[in-house]
């Protein structure tokens, strides 16, 4: 059964997109630990990381890098924290996450609840930058 991260990249659930080549997609988490917490996924679906192939994995850092500086010009923080857990979706995936302290990429603090009109707005902007 495909994940639904694999859904997603098939359009088959929606998301709010960043950023999308042939290889990549990110899309803000409509979970966020922060406004701006974006997941950026290889679209093979590959379970952990460190299974990707050597190209697709030499890959998803660039391409992350990209997302990262728009979210930063978005969104006030001190920087974009990186994280890879993997334990919600077998399906490899990074989180980058505008930060201004540690206490900001703590997994187990309380989620934000924002509606698909604030993702989508805050998509646009990241789009724009």
């Amino acid at each position: 059964m495909a994940s639904i991260f694999t859904r997603i990249v098939k359009g088959e659930i929606p998301c709010h997109r960043i950023a999308e080549d042939d290889r990549y997609l990110a899309f803000l988490d409509i979970n966020p630990l922060k406004p701006g917490h974006t997941l950026v996924i290889p679209k093979t679906e590959v379970d952990q990381l460190f299974d990707l192939d050597d190209r697709t994995l030499g890959g998803i850092m660039p391409f992350a890098k990209e997302v990262a500086r728009k979210i930063k010009a978005v969104v006030p923080c001190a920087r974009i924290g990186v994280t890879v857990i993997g334990l919600e979706v077998p399906h490899a995936h990074i989180h980058l996450i505008p930060i201004d302290g540690m206490h900001d990429m703590e997994f187990s603090r309380a989620k934000l609840k924002m509606d698909a009109t604030e993702l989508s707005a805050l998509a646009d902007l990241i789009r724009q930058a």
